[in-house]
Formats: C-alpha cells, sequence, structure tokens
C-alpha cells in the first residue's frame, strides 16, 4: 500500500501549503519597501541594491513561489467547484500540469531578468 505521504496530491498540498507560507513571510518585507516609495532617497538607495544577482534570484524565486501557489489553487478550487464524473484520473493530471506551468513561468522570467 502506498503512503498517503508518498502520493503526488500530498505533495501538491505541501507546495501550496509552502508557498503560501513562504509568501505571507515575505508581505511584511514587500511592505516596508513600499512604505520606502514615501522618502525618495531611501527608495532609491534599495533600488540599487535591487541590481544584485542575490535579488534577481531572489525575485526569481518569488515569480515561481507565486505560479506554484495559483496553479495549485486553481487545481484545488476546480476540484471543489467543478463536477467530476472521474475524480481521481483529473486530480492527479492537473498536478503536472500546474508545476509544469509554473516552471514554464519561473524560466521564461529568469530569462527575461538575464
Amino acid at each position: 500500500m502506498k503512503s498517503v505521504r508518498n502520493h503526488q496530491a500530498y505533495w501538491a498540498f505541501l507546495g501550496h501549503r509552502l508557498s503560501g507560507l513562504a509568501l505571507a513571510v515575505f508581505l511584511p518585507a514587500h511592505f516596508y519597501v513600499l512604505a520606502m516609495a514615501l522618502d525618495e532617497a531611501r527608495l532609491d538607495s534599495f533600488l540599487k541594491l535591487s541590481e544584485m544577482p542575490a535579488m534577481k534570484i531572489g525575485e526569481w524565486g518569488l515569480v515561481l513561489l507565486l505560479t506554484l501557489h495559483m496553479f495549485f489553487g486553481l487545481r484545488l478550487l476546480a476540484l471543489e467547484l467543478l463536477p467530476w464524473s472521474s475524480t481521481r484520473n483529473a486530480r492527479i493530471a492537473w498536478i503536472g500540469w500546474g508545476f509544469a506551468a509554473s516552471m514554464v513561468v519561473g524560466l521564461v522570467f529568469i530569462v527575461g531578468v538575464i
């Protein structure tokens, strides 16, 4: 018998939950930077930091987290709101497509940044 934690649906749930938590941790930093916009000199000094390669990688990670959270969340909404005759196969198929779409968006973003 397959373990519940060794199943694609579990990993999709975990990806959705962890990406949501990481985004929640990011929000206070985002609001702090938005508050910097009130002081033009502070914002300019921060924007110079955003040109560093480490910040570019961080932006890529943020975009990846956002797309993972979005696609896995859309999967959950579809499972809960749409009528399904056979839910098992549909649920499993959407996991791979959601993950693949997230990776494509992340790749497009990182290529555009470099």
